[in-house]
């Protein structure tokens, strides 16, 4: 059985999105180990500098490098990585497990994005698409997509 690990910057703080990541990681939890990992999101005034996004993007990266898993694939989000059809994110999942990467980890950054030296750890950057979501939504949108490629290997009528 896999092992998907979530690393968000936030937490979500709306009963909505709450709610929405409970039901997903509960239907994970069929197909494979999940976890969920919240780490805190750095502070930023309402118009903040360069060199405040790059405090907060260190502080938050050092916080993800903490928590990475020793083995398995990184999958960052991000707007300049790869777009993927659900079809092929499941094929993407299906070929780590044959490569032995069991442990997959996926990387959601904050308000500001992600550490340029993050992005670089990362097996696969992915992009969700080319608009710009709240990273609330995006976590949500990312565990729906996950237990999509789990409905598609499984050949369900679900991605129907």
């Amino acid at each position: 059985m896999q092992k998907i690990t979530v690393i968000c910057v936030g937490k979500l703080k709306e009963p909505f999105y709450r709610d929405a990541a409970a039901e997903y990681v509960k239907r994970l939890g069929r197909f494979c180990k999940i976890e969920v990992i919240e780490l805190p999101e750095s502070r930023l005034p309402e118009d903040p500098s360069p060199a405040e996004i790059e405090k907060a993007l260190s502080a938050e990266g050092a916080s993800i490098r903490e928590k990475l898993p020793r083995s398995g694939a990184v999958i960052a989000l991000c707007i300049e990585g790869t777009l993927l059809s659900s079809p092929a994110l499941a094929e993407k999942i299906s070929d780590f497990g044959v490569a032995g990467k069991t442990q997959l980890t996926f990387l959601i950054g904050g308000s500001v994005g992600l550490l340029p030296e993050v992005k670089a750890l990362a097996d696969l950057r992915m992009s969700m698409s080319p608009m710009t979501f709240p990273h609330h939504l995006a976590r949500i949108m990312l565990l729906e997509q996950i237990y999509r490629a789990y409905q598609i290997a499984g050949g369900t009528r679900y991605h129907k």
